[in-house]
């Protein structure tokens, strides 16, 4: 299976986030792991060649625990992206992580089951090191654009991925809180996961949209509200994506690139 269509970096499109780019063509990404969630629009950004795929679907067919994470990835790898942008709608565990605000998030946890999270299921046995989930050079290049956009910013954080699509119960987002986890989300396992076994560059920008029910005195979160703040936002959001895809590097080396050396 090969594609003659071709881009730089990859953005992926979260709740609420399903377009990006003006005057995109649209192209159907054949993988070996099946279709991914809808047609990537190409076309470009601040000069550079970028694939936009909402992981979700346009229409949000695809709930968190059923996406096709892996024809996703692949399809990103067949176009030769180098690196990717993961915006998601996130709530809160910490009072300090305010809704409006955004993380670049430093390290997750995962809490799924049952999910296809690897592209090496044998003969050849692979242990890919995903000590640091987030991409080293991307991280700070994301940090100082949201916040050359005078968004409140925090530069690191751990985000708790629980598999969706039922929000968590206040014991266990109590649970998530006494841990010292600052951000709660259903798509970044293993979607940052994927990305390492392909040697793609991946950053997270979380998106807090509403403070989890664990903290006190907070109501229980409804998907409408998240989408509310969310649509709210989709303007700073590609606005920031424009300026990160602006000062992401043409060619330059990075230890996301090499993840397989000593895997096998």
């Amino acid at each position: 299976m090969e594609t003659t269509e071709r881009a730089d970096i990859g953005v992926f499109g979260g709740s609420g986030f399903y377009s990006l780019i003006e005057d995109a063509r649209e192209a159907w990404i054949e993988t070996p792991f099946g279709p991914p969630s809808d047609r990537v629009a190409l076309g470009e950004i601040a000069g550079r060649r970028v694939a936009f795929l909402p992981r979700h679907g346009k229409d949000h067919r695809y709930p968190p625990h059923v996406i096709n994470y892996r024809a996703n990835l692949y399809a990103m790898k067949m176009l030769g992206v180098t690196h990717i942008i993961g915006p998601t709608a996130c709530g809160s565990l910490a009072r300090e992580v305010k809704p409006g605000s955004m993380v670049v998030a430093d390290q997750l946890v995962d809490r799924t089951s049952g999910r296809n999270d690897t592209f090496f299921d044998g003969p050849v046995t692979t242990h890919v090191s995903f000590a640091d989930p987030y991409c080293p050079t991307l991280r700070p290049i994301a940090v100082e654009a949201l916040r050359s956009l005078g968004i409140e910013t925090h530069e690191r954080g751990t985000i708790v991925v629980v598999q969706g699509p039922r929000f968590s119960t206040r014991s266990e987002s109590q649970w998530f809180q006494s841990l010292g986890w600052e951000v709660i989300n259903m798509t970044q396992y293993p979607e940052a996961y994927l990305a390492r076994e392909l040697g793609i560059c991946y950053v997270n920008i979380s998106l807090i949209t509403d403070y989890d029910v664990g903290l006190e005195g907070m109501p229980p979160v409804s998907h409408h509200e998240v989408m509310e703040v969310f649509k709210r936002n989709n303007e700073r959001t590609k606005s920031a994506i424009a300026r990160i895809v602006e000062r992401i590097p043409r060619s330059a080396d990075c230890s996301c690139r090499h993840a397989l050396e000593g895997g096998r």
